[in-house]
Formats: structure tokens, sequence, C-alpha cells
């Protein structure tokens, strides 16, 4: 049963090029939204809180601070509405998931960059 659903997904998903990212990257990402029959392009640039699963079920978590509130927003990787991904920073950080970051605020909450 896992062939076939393997077999499905390999086939028939459309798969998105996208750069290569991690946990701690600072990433925008630009996707389409419809309202009725208009159509609009709308960003998030946060950073990146983990990336989970493996394949068409994908996904990633980015996080950004919105006045004094932190807004997270999770994405599917092969999601038909995101047009592009550009990552802005390469972050520094130990681990996968770095969810010890939504209880940091201010100079706490900075990760340091990594040039590459």
């Amino acid at each position: 049963m896992e062939g076939l659903v393997k077999f499905v997904q390999d086939e028939f998903v459309s798969k998105n090029e996208f750069p290569q990212f991690q946990a701690g990257d600072t990433i925008t990402v630009y996707y389409e939204i419809r309202e009725g029959e208009k159509k609009r392009t709308q960003f998030f640039k946060g950073t990146v809180i983990q990336r989970k699963g493996a394949g068409a079920s994908e996904t990633f978590t980015i996080r950004k601070i919105s006045g004094t509130v932190g807004v997270e927003r999770i994405f599917p990787i092969n999601l038909p509405a995101i047009q592009k991904i550009e990552v802005n920073k390469h972050g520094r950080v130990r681990r996968a998931r770095i969810f010890y970051f939504r209880g940091l605020t201010g100079k706490k909450a900075r990760i340091k960059e990594e040039r590459r």
C-alpha cells in the first residue's frame, strides 16, 4: 500500500524547485491569494522554525514578529500557490527544530548569520 502511495506522489504531485534552506534561516515566501475572482501576491518573511516530513508531504514553519505578537505559519513545500522562496540570511543554529526561539525576545532572539 505504501508503494502505491509513493508511486502516486512521485508521478502526479508537482514538485517545485526552491533554494536550500534549514532551521534558523530567514526567508521570504511569496504566495498567491485568491479573493473571489481577483488574484494577488502576498509575502511572509520570517525565521524558519522547522522542516518536517519528507517527499510530497514535507512542510516548513516560519515565525515572524508582527508588532508585539508572534505569528507562525506552516507551508507545505509543494503548495501550488507558492510562487517563489528567497533566502535572505543563513542562520547558524545547532538544532533542526528551534522551538526555544518562541520564548526569546529582544536581543536574545537574534540568530548569528552564517556566510555562504
